[in-house]
């Protein structure tokens, strides 16, 4: 396909003659962007963007980037095409060195005899915004874990564990009301601890993208506050061998990582079914030491990880099917000065906001700390008939391993004793998907699908939560119907859980049963009267069933130094979700607009009770699960502007309110409003680098002043600032291999502050200053 994009290319060249070109010497302007799917937004690889004018053009790379050099100051016209999307111009003032243009194209029929074409959709619904995270946005949060690169998007924060541990959080919703879709498998773990980080390593993604809202009707209960999709890209086509070498390094923490992708493909035969096999291997290692803040240490808060993953694909005439492995496998030690002995000294911390436990930098990791094991093996075969359906079938097993170790070592002395987790969780998934997408139908086409899972739970220790087995089923229907430029869209969806609990009571072994069953619903419309405006409106309707340890939780929670304690009443939780996003976009100005309202009746949350509780493993805050009804509402907006030739100017801004219905007053544990500026400058080439940048940020968090009284055991923290600097750029080394650099630093002052949705801000501050060296090298 890009062989073919090139002729095409040279022919233009040819066609428009040498005067255009010649004109052009001499200018240092360009233009970049992307090509995307209108409808998926996913990358098109090969597509052409070719200058009108004067013939120049280029090829889009796997990522669907382009960039045309040796432009001077003017108006343009700017030509996208592929084979199977309608072209589409774009006018283009090019009235600085750097001008950005993307490009949505829709497809369009066109009737080939044996031809295959190979494509990788999205899930995501058009009636609901999605927004993502990948190319160079993305490539400058690596090294960090999947909650602190989405952090980067607006509407989305993180629920912290200290420095080393971070959950997102869309719309304040985390847990068991976010699903994580991970290479198109619903990640299952043990996600409804606060301090259960996902187990999935971002550098296995090309793009992050977050569906805001309610998407019950697709992906299944637990999606009340929206879904998060991991999306590695397509398998190459291409013949050869190629890929990048990712290295990080962190000033804070003396942390390092590592991350190597190569992936290859053999030449399609050229008789019978173009038979074609493609492969993927990956492999990061991290290692981190104790994390400082302004002032102190944090003792025992380093961090180990090892991640693998293996992909091998093999697509032959309409049938294309792929076998995933992934593991991630991490040591994550446990803030020591949250474990405390005594109820006087916990309230003596609380009061004073001074660690009892500090030390000095050290890359041990002993008790507390996390081991965690994460497997998935996923089979998938997708099939496409001559009249146009796509049949979908997916298959995956998923184990996790979780191991929680105490401060306090048993008294045995054995070794066996020493190695043995106070806690041990194991958790085993299967899970089954079968998606049938029709043939467009006039203007109407659709899918329809069947989910399954089963899963079961392991665990030795000390009490907490009991073992458990799970049976779940769903049916959805999903239909779109596109008129001009109106697209409407309607599903419905039906689910059932069984879930059967062993543990034992006054050493008697019970054996109760748990039963669920709702059904959901989605309605959307969107409206594009113009290329530059979209607007979005969507109702859905999602539910949630209580988990176990909403269920049955009694005992202490040492991830996250709290006693924590369930209600066996409690009710499957119900949401109604409005939501309207509004896009604007232009050559110099791009806005977007998220407004959203959900309503969920019988909320499920972790309150906190007024006293601690002491153990004998010490004396810990003391939460209890309840329930009540609860509004979220708010909005999102980002908004960037080219205010000069290579200046850019981007704000986001987030505001949340939420609020406890039945007793008529604010929820605990609510993300404060926050708004990010930042000021980028980029230059065509600076010496040999290339696409060089500079930048500076600025986050300002308000303090959440809305709180019911009585309800935590300090007072939310003050409002506080931080301000961070960027710049890097490219370096081409020959002609095929180039190496990305990235300098930054957050926290840049040194400030002291606390986050509100830190679990350990009632310990110790967050984390000071860290200065982050990226290089990637493509080859």
């Amino acid at each position: 396909m890009r062989f073919i994009g090139f002729l095409i290319v040279l022919g233009y060249l040819s066609a428009s003659g040498p005067a255009l070109a010649q004109n052009q010497e001499g200018c240092t302007c360009f233009v970049k962007g992307i090509v995307l799917d209108q409808e998926s937004r996913q990358a098109l690889t090969g597509a052409i963007v070719l200058i009108k004018e004067t013939g120049q053009g280029t090829v889009t790379d796997a990522s669907g980037a382009y960039r045309i050099d040796k432009l001077c100051q003017g108006n343009y016209t700017l030509v996208s095409r592929i084979i199977g999307y309608k072209e589409v111009q774009v006018r283009l003032a090019l009235n600085h060195a750097v001008a950005e243009q993307d490009f949505f194209l829709n497809e369009e029929s066109i009737h080939l005899n044996d031809v295959n074409v190979t494509a990788q959709k999205s899930n995501a619904l058009s009636s609901q915004a999605v927004t993502s995270l990948e190319g160079r946005e993305l490539d400058q949060t690596r090294g960090q874990s999947l909650g602190e690169a989405l952090r980067t998007l607006a509407g989305v924060t993180t629920l912290q564990t200290g420095s080393s541990i971070a959950k997102p959080v869309i719309h304040g919703f985390h847990s068991n009301r976010v699903l994580l879709l991970n290479n198109g498998i619903r990640q299952e773990g043990q996600q409804w601890g606060s301090e259960h980080a996902p187990e999935i390593d971002p550098f296995v993604a090309t793009r992050l993208s977050v569906i805001k809202g309610a998407s019950g009707v697709r992906y299944g209960p637990d999606a009340i506050g929206g879904v998060i999709l991991i999306e590695p890209g397509p398998l190459p086509t291409l013949p050869g061998i190629h890929g990048e070498l990712n290295a990080v390094g962190f000033t804070n923490g003396r942390q390092g990582v590592i991350s190597l992708q190569t992936e290859g493909a053999t030449r399609a035969t050229t008789t019978g079914k173009n038979a074609q096999l493609s492969w993927r291997l990956q492999g990061t290692l991290k290692r981190g030491g104790n994390i400082r803040t302004p002032t102190y240490f944090l003792d025992n808060t380093g961090v180990a990880e090892q991640n693998v993953s293996g992909a091998v694909g093999y697509r032959i005439g309409r049938i294309t099917s792929d076998l995933y492995y992934s593991r991630f496998a991490t040591d994550i030690g446990i803030y020591s000065g949250s474990h405390i002995g005594s109820v006087t000294d916990l309230l003596a911390v609380l009061q004073s906001g001074r660690p009892f436990v500090t030390s000095g930098f050290s890359y041990t990791i002993g008790r507390p700390y996390q081991h965690i094991t994460h497997d998935l093996l996923k089979w998938r075969t997708v099939y496409k008939p001559r009249h146009g359906d796509i049949w979908t079938l997916t298959v995956a097993r998923q184990y996790d391993d979780r191991m929680e170790y105490d401060l306090n070592r048993p008294r045995n002395d054995s070794l066996a004793a020493l190695n043995r987790p106070e806690l041990r969780f194991r958790l085993t998934s299967f899970t089954s998907d079968l998606v049938y997408e029709h043939k467009p139908i006039g203007r109407l086409n659709g899918q329809l699908g069947i989910n399954a899972l089963y899963q079961f739970n392991i665990m030795n220790g000390r009490p907490l939560i009991p073992n458990f087995r799970t049976y779940q089923g769903g049916v959805f229907w999903i239909e779109k119907l596109r008129h001009k430029q109106w697209e409407y869209e309607a599903g419905l969806r039906f689910d059932y859980r069984h879930m059967q609990v062993f543990r034992y009571e006054n050493r008697v072994l019970t054996n109760p049963v748990f039963t669920f069953a709702n059904g959901s619903g989605t309605v959307g419309v969107t409206y594009a009267p113009s290329e530059r405006w979209t607007s979005r409106v969507n109702f859905g309707t999602s539910w949630r069933a209580p988990n176990i340890s909403e269920l049955f939780s009694d005992g202490v929670h040492h991830g996250a130094a709290a006693f924590e304690e369930g209600d066996q009443t409690l009710r499957p939780e119900t949401a109604y979700n409005l939501t309207w996003n509004v896009q604007y976009t232009r050559p110099r100005v791009r806005a977007e607009f998220d407004a959203f309202y959900n309503h969920i009746n019988d909320y499920i949350y972790l309150k906190p009770q007024a006293e601690a509780r002491l153990t004998i493993r010490g004396a810990f805050p003391y939460f209890k699960y309840t329930q009540t009804n609860a509004l979220y509402t708010g909005f999102d907006a980002t908004v960037s502007v080219d205010v000069w030739r290579g200046l850019q100017w981007t704000s986001k801004l987030a505001y949340l309110y939420v609020q406890d219905l039945k007793q008529d007053q604010p929820l605990v544990w609510i993300p404060p409003n926050r708004w990010e500026n930042g000021l980028r400058y980029e230059w065509a080439e600076v010496s040999r680098l290339q696409d060089a940048y500079v930048g500076v940020s600025n986050l300002a968090v308000a303090r959440q002043k809305r709180v019911p009284p009585n309800s935590d055991f300090v007072a939310p923290p003050p409002a506080y600032a931080l301000w961070g600097l960027s710049a890097g750029g490219t370096l081409p080394l020959g002609d095929t291999h180039k190496l990305e650099l990235n300098l930054s630093v957050t926290n840049l002052f040194n400030t002291v502050y606390r986050d509100y949705l830190n679990r350990f801000r009632y310990y110790a501050d967050d984390i000071g200053r860290n200065v982050a060296l990226r290089v990637k090298w493509k080859f």
